[in-house]
């Protein structure tokens, strides 16, 4: 098995609060599962804006402390994650930021903020609520060109317009590669209508995962493992092994499904150890996952930076 032609390697992401039925991650063990990401060589990890509803300053000292008030559960996650900054070096630390409980006119400012305490490293996911006109395109502003990677849920079609004119990366809960692939499309589909290179933008599969069986096969009323369901935030549920895991990455890649995958795992500690130690393991056994870190920046690590110096070539010296 290779990766597809053409297409390079799957990127991997990972949630790292806990959003799943298990115990809640307690703030000093983030270190730890970022650690553990980073040691996997996965692009980045999330941290949910719901986290950091009851934390202030945890870490201390990031100069990204919350206050009381509307958006503070955001700013904290910022806090923390600015904290994990000097415990890692290479992986992109990414908070999930819900444009309904944070400020929008201070989401560019914090994100900018993480990203020049992590050295590059930071962007920013943006759930934005379906139906939400004040939440609209022109109502959410971005970092600048070239700064945090900006992160946009695409599982509800309505933000689907917002992704594609400005988003750097797209998570969509599918769970079949077909409509996977159909929602990618579309999304290229629309970024070449606003003038954007389509291969500039990234678009990864949202699954939750339960790794506690094992190294044994997938329970058969999941389908040989394939995703099932939502789960909450529009993720559909994979429940099985990190075998049966790492051949479902590397099918859905392969076919040209995604460009990736965000997981979510239902128990924190467990599932992100099976992934990075069991499936990411295997998918760099076989080729299909980078050993090493392409770069020091969460776009060198999406292959972001490269697209720019294309542009930027094209624009100053001609045609490449």
């Amino acid at each position: 098995m290779s990766a597809q032609a053409g297409r390079g390697l799957p990127h991997l992401a990972a949630a790292i609060g806990g959003r799943g039925s298990g115990d809640p991650v307690a703030p000093a063990d983030l270190a730890a599962l970022a650690g553990l990401a980073e040691r996997g060589m996965l692009d980045f990890v999330t941290l949910g804006d719901a986290f950091g509803d009851s934390l202030g300053d945890t870490f201390g000292g990031s100069g990204l402390g919350a206050g009381p008030g509307p958006g503070s559960g955001a700013l904290s996650v910022l806090s923390v994650l600015a904290g994990l900054a000097p415990r890692t070096r290479r992986i992109g630390l990414v908070p999930t930021l819900t444009a309904a409980q944070a400020d929008p006119l201070r989401l560019p400012e914090t994100a900018a903020a993480l990203d020049r305490v992590s050295g590059g490293r930071a962007g920013w996911v943006l759930e934005v609520p379906g139906g939400r006109p004040e939440a609209g395109p022109a109502r959410l502003p971005r970092p600048p060109r070239g700064g945090p990677v900006a992160v946009v849920d695409v599982t509800d079609p309505h933000v689907r317009a917002l992704a594609a004119a400005h988003a750097d990366v797209a998570l969509v809960g599918a769970a079949t590669p077909e409509s996977a692939e159909a929602v990618r499309e579309e999304l290229r589909e629309r970024a070449a209508a606003h003038g954007r290179d389509p291969e500039a933008l990234r678009v990864l599969a949202a699954l939750a995962v339960d790794l506690g069986g094992g190294e044994g096969a997938a329970r058969p009323d999941h389908g040989g493992g394939g995703p099932r369901g939502g789960r909450g935030q529009g993720r559909p549920l994979y429940r099985g092994g990190p075998v049966d895991l790492a051949e479902l990455i590397g099918c859905w890649h392969r076919v040209g499904a995604v460009d990736g995958f965000h997981i979510t795992p239902v128990e924190p500690h467990r599932d992100l150890e099976r992934f990075v130690n069991g499936t990411v393991a295997l998918l760099q056994h076989r080729g299909l996952f980078r050993t090493f870190y392409p770069g020091g920046t969460l776009r060198e690590h999406l292959g972001l930076e490269r697209h720019a110096a294309v542009v930027r070539h094209r624009v100053v010296g001609g045609s490449v």
